[in-house]
């Protein structure tokens, strides 16, 4: 039993934060009832953690190769911890923001040691058993987070999906001190410290502007400002990459059409599959009345969907080429968005189900080639770059996609109101539904109830349209990029000068935490390799 311990201490850590992903999104009408906040206060909540993920992953991961994965992953531990109690303490929107962000950055060092604590700690026959077990809690947390929110903010108040994580995060450090020892790469780049900035900046920025966009409008300064500081920062990170000798992500594995795809599919995926949980939660508890762990319920037949699908097709379909599940689950996903887009006034929650069982399908359909492909695409010597780069790709999907998808539902919801109400939309995108028919003349209750119903479903119609073209869009990129295969393989496998030299590279997988949990020994690339060239 002890020789689990370390896979036990790992998998603590990555389930408590890839739950937090989600955790809150049945939470939210109740954290904007007790914190005052609005729309965009509860886009942020949901924001700020996949885009504090997003952008310190990749450096996480070059700090951990550096200074000790063991040492990394403590340190993420306390941060996560810390950053938890406080968010669990917030007394205003604008605290419980800014610790959500320095939660993500405690994830973004777990998350990065993860794979190479459990590559250091197991060989053989116990390694495989290790990365299966930890793929396996990998889905279970995204199903769990919804349900795990409801239950804990239907009976013990929204602060208590923050509190519970200290227990955990203690244990987890307990666990860690006593079974894992200190791996580094001696190999290991320094942190590009300028590429990170850069990038934070241009992520954040262009998620601001969004956000804002939705409220002050497409052409105000401050959106156009931010748009334009996005493409500076966008600017300033390309070049510093293309200058560095040890970059953060280097943008010639961009020249392989493969890996071009499979980046873009990760992104594409989260923003289409995902994105919406926020919007639909409101939706079923404040004009529905479903309670928060009702509403957790309602969506989980997705997550359970694609941790079944994704467990079968890593046994039954590894055969089949990689632009084929990856290029149908996207169309699958895309698919199950414009099944929800039925959606009508009066309907309850069933009537996303077909939509959401089809969506899942293609998420475990397409979800776990990802990770293969993109190691594939590449030279092995590139290996942790890339699936650093992976998983980077999915959390700043998940970060654009709740910006973008939220301006979407609220100009939907917004157009359906007769007089285009902004305070009337902001009420009910508040989570204040209920409250608002509540306050209105008993003879009025039943008609503006049935409008609230038609604004609500107008919002949801219009962000599942967009969330299906985009899943729709990018299946057939992704069949268009991979299907050159042969030419990618070999322009990805070029080495750069150095490479050679470096081989701790392909054991540095601390920046590449596959989200699917399949590991890809180098040993496997070939056979993946030969899957892209059909």
């Amino acid at each position: 039993m002890r020789k689990w311990l370390p896979l036990t201490a790992v998998c603590l850590g990555a389930f408590m934060l890839l739950v937090d992903v989600t955790i809150v999104t049945v939470a939210l009408p109740d954290m904007a009832a007790d914190l005052h906040t609005g729309f965009a206060g509860l886009q942020w909540v949901m924001d700020v953690y996949a885009l504090a993920l997003a952008a310190l992953l990749l450096g996480a991961g070059a700090v951990a190769d550096r200074s000790g994965r063991r040492r990394t992953y403590l340190a993420g531990l306390g941060v996560f911890a810390a950053a938890s109690l406080a968010c669990g303490l917030a007394g205003g929107p604008g605290t419980l923001i800014a610790f959500r962000a320095v939660q993500g950055a405690g994830a973004a060092a777990m998350y990065a040691t993860t794979m190479a604590l459990l590559t250091h700690a197991y060989h053989g026959r116990d390694r495989g058993i290790a990365f299966g077990v930890w793929g396996a809690v990998n889905g279970a947390a995204a199903a769990a987070g919804p349900i795990a929110g409801g239950l804990i903010t239907e009976h013990l108040g929204w602060r208590w999906i923050f509190f519970v994580n200290l227990p955990l995060c203690a244990l987890a450090v307990a666990v860690t001190l006593r079974s894992l020892t200190e791996s580094r790469d001696p190999h290991a780049r320094g942190l590009d410290v300028p590429g990170t900035a850069a990038f934070t900046v241009a992520a954040a920025a262009v998620t601001y502007a969004l956000i804002r966009g939705a409220e002050d409008g497409w052409t105000s300064p401050a959106t156009l400002g931010l748009f334009a500081l996005a493409a500076l920062a966008l600017t300033a990170f390309l070049i510093v990459e293309s200058r560095c000798v040890r970059p953060l992500l280097d943008l010639a594995l961009f020249r392989s059409p493969a890996f071009a795809g499979i980046m873009a599919a990760s992104l594409l995926l989260s923003a289409a599959a995902f994105s919406y949980y926020l919007y639909v939660s409101l939706w079923l508890q404040s004009v529905l009345g479903l309670t928060p762990v009702g509403a957790g319920l309602a969506l989980v037949p997705l997550s359970v969907a694609g941790f079944l699908v994704s467990a079968l097709a890593g046994r039954h379909l590894h055969a089949v080429p990689a632009r084929l599940t990856v290029g149908g689950g996207l169309l699958l996903v895309g698919t199950g968005s414009l099944l929800q887009a039925g959606l009508d006034a009066g309907d309850s929650w069933t009537a996303l189900l077909p939509g959401l069982l089809v969506t899942g399908v293609g998420v475990g359909t397409a979800t776990p080639a990802m990770a293969a492909a993109a190691m594939a695409a590449v030279a092995p010597q590139r290996a942790g770059m890339a699936g650093g780069a992976l998983n980077t790709s999915r959390q700043l999907g998940s970060a654009l996609g709740i910006a973008v998808l939220g301006a979407v539902f609220h100009a939907g919801l917004r157009g359906a109101l007769p007089d285009g109400s902004g305070p009337t939309a902001d009420a009910l995108t508040s989570g204040r539904a209920a409250e608002l028919v509540a306050r209105a003349p008993e003879a009025d209750r039943a008609a503006l109830a049935r409008l609230v119903e038609q604004a609500f479903a107008a919002g949801l119609r219009d962000t599942y349209l967009v969330a299906g073209g985009v899943g729709l869009a990018g299946g057939l990129l992704v069949l268009w990029l991979l299907r050159g295969g042969a030419a990618a393989d070999r322009t990805a496998n070029a080495e750069r000068p150095g490479d050679a030299e470096r081989p701790g590279d392909v054991e540095s997988p601390g920046r590449s935490p596959f989200p699917s949990g399949a590991a890809v020994p180098a040993t496997g690339a070939a056979a993946v390799q030969a899957r892209l060239r059909r």
